[in-house]
């Protein structure tokens, strides 16, 4: 489980420095300091942290102009990757650009980033100036819309919703809708006008559906990460309603509470998953389902993705 956070104190911007210089500049032998410049306090900050509140990556942002925005300094813990943090800071980013009103982002990216921000989107627009190491570096660009979402391999999200969708028709009805994956979470949402009751909060049977679903989605994108397919069924389940529901309904399924042999999988035997899906009203955790789904007729999937991808 992950969290994007805006740094506020003094200690919080401390860390978010010293994690910034420590991944961008202490390993190309520059002093404490160089990891700053004159925008930042200006800059729009994120850091996203883990569940020991420890941070795996941050970024910044400030505006060009009314309608651009400069996405710079984005960095990822060496032990973080591949595992799609660099899309989530990034998105967190352009979603606040967004919100503000820009239309369009740059940055300056180091030729080595370039295939990483090519798959976040953008296109190379001309060469920028060398920065204080003298390294190359690219201008990108980016068209900016209103849905800026995390979504890693996005086919196979769009495969998963149209499952829904076609073998699930309610799940539409419900407005259940993939928000975004980052290769070890997967978060859901619904709506909660279609799914409320006479009190003005979210029915809890359509509680457990959204979190069924989000246990299925996890699994079957998770299979897709092991080149392996199957079919996954929930043999057991268990929810505990703490408060009710009366914003944004959201479904969170993390690899931290996730647990599968897929050794098992891999000898042609049916696989047991065990995972928790944390229910959120909003940005408070209302609910909790724990889940055992089976995973049977194993097979190989059409197609593994081996690359990994970082900022």
């Amino acid at each position: 489980m992950y969290k994007i956070i805006t740094p506020k104190t003094e200690e919080q911007f401390r860390q978010y420095y010293q994690f910034r210089w420590q991944i961008l500049r202490e390993p190309f032998n520059y002093p404490k300091g160089s990891e700053k410049d004159e925008y930042e306090n200006v800059a729009e900050h994120r850091m996203v942290l883990n569940n020991k509140n420890e941070i795996i990556a941050v970024g910044r942002c400030h505006f060009n102009t009314a309608e651009e925005v400069q996405i710079r300094h984005i960095a990822v813990s060496f032990d973080a990757h591949g595992k799609g943090m660099g899309r989530v800071i990034l998105s967190a980013l352009e979603n606040f650009a967004v919100e503000n009103g820009a239309i369009r982002a740059v940055t300056n990216s180091l030729e080595t980033s370039e295939h990483f921000f090519r798959s976040c989107g953008y296109v190379v627009a001309d060469e920028a100036a060398q920065d204080l190491m003298r390294l190359k570096r690219l201008q990108m660009v980016k068209k900016l819309g209103n849905n800026q979402h995390v979504l890693v391999h996005p086919e196979w999200c769009q495969t998963l919703q149209e499952t829904w969708q076609t073998t699930i028709p309610i799940s539409d009805q419900m407005g259940i809708k993939i928000y975004q994956y980052s290769g070890d979470t997967l978060e859901v949402r619904a709506s909660l006008n279609k799914n409320i009751n006479l009190h003005g909060t979210m029915f809890a049977g359509s509680i457990f559906s959204l979190a069924t679903l989000t246990g299925w989605g996890m699994i079957y994108l998770q299979l897709r990460e092991q080149g392996l397919s199957g079919d996954i069924v929930l043999g057991d389940s268990n929810i505990h309603y703490h408060k009710p529901i009366t914003a944004q309904p959201r479904a969170i399924a993390d690899l931290a509470h996730y647990k599968a042999a897929y050794k098992t999988l891999n000898s042609g035997k049916k696989m047991q998953v065990e995972l928790i899906v944390k229910i959120m009203d909003g940005t408070k955790a209302v609910a909790e389902f724990t889940g055992v789904y089976w995973i049977l007729n194993p097979g190989p999937s059409e197609s593994k993705h081996t690359e990994n991808t970082s900022a």
